[in-house]
């Protein structure tokens, strides 16, 4: 998709697999998790339109768009998709529209507002009503921020980084409200293997998505990241390039 930012390292030769970031976050958050992977394995990671260096990509910000910039970026290999949080949606999304393509899926804690038990205590709804309202995406951007990293860190930001967070306001407001209004993903129509995981410190609602996952694919395997919460590519970069190798795996590129 023209104007993603994307880079690839390791093998030419090697199985592909494929990082996507959540929302909030971009490539850049798996180069721990890519230095353990890149000797042996194709890694592609790449900031979806909105973040980072494709901050300048407009939306929609619909799954289905996303589903097309990822297959964009895979430019007709085959290979295996890991992602997480929002990123988790992405994959599961794309492997059950094009299982020809996506072979296997890991998905990290993926968050699912559209079900019935998902509380409404979450970042994304509270970002639904800021969007109902008509709040400025740039302040439901930094609202957002500091939920995830705390006042104190945010304001030790450099200025140019907090600016560039606050103008991925759009990119936030737009796929979370599409996530609660439309179901990312069917688990039972997925046909490729999954790799549900979570963080053992993680909050309820992420684990229970990750139960149900598991529950409803029909090939599953869980994993669990001992004394990780949500950010474990960052706090536990070897175990979840484990639970990348486990995706690989299971999905025979490996």
């Amino acid at each position: 998709m023209s104007g993603l930012w994307v880079d690839e390292a390791g093998p030419e030769d090697a199985p592909l697999v494929v990082l996507v970031h959540g929302s909030m976050d971009r490539s850049t958050s798996f180069a721990k998790v890519v230095r353990r992977l890149r000797a042996d394995l194709r890694v592609l990671s790449y900031d979806r339109r909105g973040y980072g260096q494709s901050v300048t990509v407009a939306g929609p910000f619909t799954m289905a768009r996303q589903v097309e910039d990822l297959l964009s970026v895979m430019a007709d290999r085959i290979g295996v998709v890991v992602g997480h949080s929002y990123g988790g949606d992405l994959a599961l999304a794309a492997a059950e529209a094009h299982p020809d393509q996506v072979r296997g899926v890991g998905a990290f804690e993926p968050p699912m507002p559209w079900t019935d038990w998902w509380p409404t205590t979450s970042g994304g709804y509270s970002i639904v009503a800021q969007s109902r309202a008509n709040e400025d995406p740039a302040e439901v951007a930094e609202r957002f921020m500091r939920r995830m990293i705390g006042d104190e860190r945010w304001e030790r930001l450099p200025a140019s980084t907090r600016a560039e967070r606050r103008a991925e306001g759009p990119a936030l407001i737009g796929e979370i409200v599409d996530l609660q209004a439309h179901p990312a993903f069917d688990p039972a129509a997925i046909t490729v293997p999954v790799v549900a995981a979570r963080g053992s410190s993680g909050a309820d609602h992420h684990r229970r998505s990750v139960e149900h996952l598991f529950s409803a694919v029909g090939d599953p395997a869980m994993v669990t990241i001992e004394d990780a919460g949500h950010g474990a590519h960052n706090s536990h970069p070897d175990e979840f390039a484990a639970f990348v190798r486990l995706v690989v795996a299971r999905s025979g590129l490996g």
